[in-house]
């Protein structure tokens, strides 16, 4: 995530973050920033309204995605390459912290969350899958359960097989493994998935959703999310509740 040079953090104008308050990449981004300490301006862009393929998103991001970040005249999307941009904004605190192999380590399960399991779980597949392929909505369910699972359980084991799981991925240090972590489990609490094998990533989501920074970046305490969003993650996260 770091090159052995840091530019200084210094902005002329905000960033600004072009934004779903759901999408999984988007939320990686804002918890990325904030972890930071780094101002920006979101846009909002609603992926169920297909705003993201309007001419003018397509200027800005061609893929078709979210999320986007401007800085000045530098755009940039793909959230990994964001998060890494993010980093090398500012110092503290390293978002690949450790010694070389902690730091291979954390992206190795960033990118297995990120390239793995949610291109297969996103919404541009699920849309795929009902409208060219017939499925209804249990088939997409079932397609859902079976990569996030499938996925989610190699996570879970690389992450007791490293040994240093604590409040993050990496002990006391959060990591890009937490950034791409947390809404995972987000996406998998939203579609009722079990989340009983995965004690460890409960464990990390536990401590990592009532962190300020992660709280500030949750779905539900987004400006556009609606008022009626079913409670998840945020300040009011129910699961936290059941399990005092």
């Amino acid at each position: 995530m770091q090159t052995p040079q840091k530019t200084k953090l210094w902005r002329a104008k905000m960033l600004k973050l072009y934004s779903y308050f759901r999408s999984s990449t988007s939320y990686r981004a804002r918890i990325a920033l904030n972890l930071k300490g780094i101002e920006y301006e979101t846009v909002p862009v609603n992926l169920l309204k297909g705003e993201q393929r309007s001419e003018d998103y397509l200027k800005i991001n061609p893929m078709g995605g979210v999320p986007a970040l401007i800085d000045g005249d530098f755009v940039l999307s793909q959230s990994l390459a964001i998060i890494n941009y993010i980093d090398n904004l500012k110092s503290e605190p390293s978002l690949a912290p450790g010694d070389y192999k902690d730091q291979a380590f954390v992206r190795q399960i960033a990118l297995s969350i990120a390239e793995d399991i949610h291109p297969l779980i996103n919404l541009k597949t699920q849309k795929y899958l009902s409208d060219h392929l017939g499925a209804d909505e249990a088939a997409k369910k079932e397609w859902y359960i079976h990569w996030t699972t499938t996925g989610m359980a190699a996570v879970e084991k690389m992450i007791a097989g490293y040994g240093k799981a604590g409040n993050f991925v990496l002990g006391d240090k959060v990591s890009v493994a937490d950034i791409c972590l947390i809404p995972n489990m987000y996406s998998m609490r939203r579609f009722g998935v079990s989340l009983d094998a995965y004690p460890l990533c409960c464990a990390i989501e536990r401590h990592c959703i009532t962190l300020p920074e992660f709280i500030k970046a949750a779905p539900e305490t987004q400006a556009e999310a609606p008022a009626d969003l079913e409670q998840i993650h945020g300040p009011n996260a129910p699961f936290l509740k059941q399990a005092a």
